[in-house]
């Protein structure tokens, strides 16, 4: 016996629609905080591992930054110290929740640098990292944070995150 057939399709199509709304539902209630947290993970290893090869070779870095990251506005020895020094900072920060927001601007503008001057077939990866940074960046790092903790502390209260 066939039990698709004796369900009219009109019944078992209004059952998947009701699964799929509880199955919305169910994601509608999914807290930020678990969403930022492993995008904010996400961004800080990137930039991390970029500065601790960095750091591995600093002559290979400052070869790199005189060759391959030549930027038409600053000379390499000083673009090397800020790039490795923005990577290490805003990735600590990132961890931590701490300045969230100005650390995904930060990153934001030295994505956007090196999407033109030094990768720019990379969009792809630059991109991802970019939306990334663009949901902290408006959303803010949750309430498994810092910045959470220390506005919640000045404020009185906290935004439900």
């Amino acid at each position: 016996m066939n039990v698709s057939r004796s369900i009219p399709q009109a019944s078992r199509i209004s059952t998947a629609a009701a699964i799929v709304d509880q199955i919305y539902r169910w994601l509608d209630r999914v807290p930020y905080w678990l969403l930022a947290l492993p995008l904010r993970v996400a961004v800080a290893w990137v930039f991390w591992s970029s500065a601790m090869s960095h750091l591995a070779n600093w002559e290979t870095t400052l070869e790199l930054f005189e060759t391959e990251y030549q930027l038409p506005f600053l000379a390499p020895g000083p673009a090397a110290y800020m790039a490795v020094s923005i990577e290490v900072t805003t990735s600590i920060f990132l961890i931590l929740g701490l300045l969230t927001r100005p650390a995904c601007l930060v990153l934001l503008g030295m994505t956007t640098v090196i999407e033109i001057f030094v990768y720019p077939l990379a969009w792809p990866t630059h991109i991802q990292w970019a939306a990334m940074l663009l949901v902290l960046l408006c959303r803010g790092p949750g309430v498994l944070s810092l910045d959470w903790l220390i506005r919640r502390r000045l404020l009185g209260a906290g935004s439900p995150q």
